[in-house]
């Protein structure tokens, strides 16, 4: 059986997986977004997308990876699994760089894929730091929902 996945999530995994070539590579960002879209034909919207996420989680990488830091409990942040952090570095630059995805949507997106690409304890995990994101997020930041 086939299921459909929205085209928003399908954006999400590609914006990772574009972070993970980065991070692997050091390649241009340019270089691996061309890359990404030879892939995988998309939509211009999703294109738009998927752009902009991962334009934003690149620009963002260090605050997003100091949200993460500062929300680690007696653990040290070069012990996180590199696909948890690009993870949550894709949540948290949608959460507070993309106007029209509500926070708890970004969350619930991010524990989804952390079921598909990561190991067994990586959903808890994204859920916890997210959840804390979510709740200290400066009033005004984004309508919370």
């Amino acid at each position: 059986m086939i299921k459909n996945t929205h085209p928003r999530r399908i954006a999400r995994e590609a914006v990772l997986q574009a972070l993970y070539a980065s991070a692997m590579t050091g390649e241009d960002s340019e270089k691996i977004l061309k890359d990404v879209f030879k892939r995988r034909s998309y939509e211009p919207d999703l294109i738009k997308y998927i752009t902009d996420l991962f334009e934003s989680a690149m620009d963002n990488k260090e605050w997003c990876e100091d949200q993460i830091k500062s929300r680690l409990n007696n653990w040290e942040f070069d012990r996180v699994a590199l696909l948890d952090r690009l993870l949550l570095i894709v949540a948290i630059s949608e959460i507070y760089f993309i106007e029209d995805v509500p926070p708890k949507v970004s969350i619930s997106e991010a524990i989804e894929i952390a079921k598909i690409y990561c190991n067994e304890d990586s959903s808890s995990f994204v859920n916890g730091v997210l959840d804390n994101v979510y709740k200290t997020m400066p009033s005004g930041t984004k309508e919370k929902n």
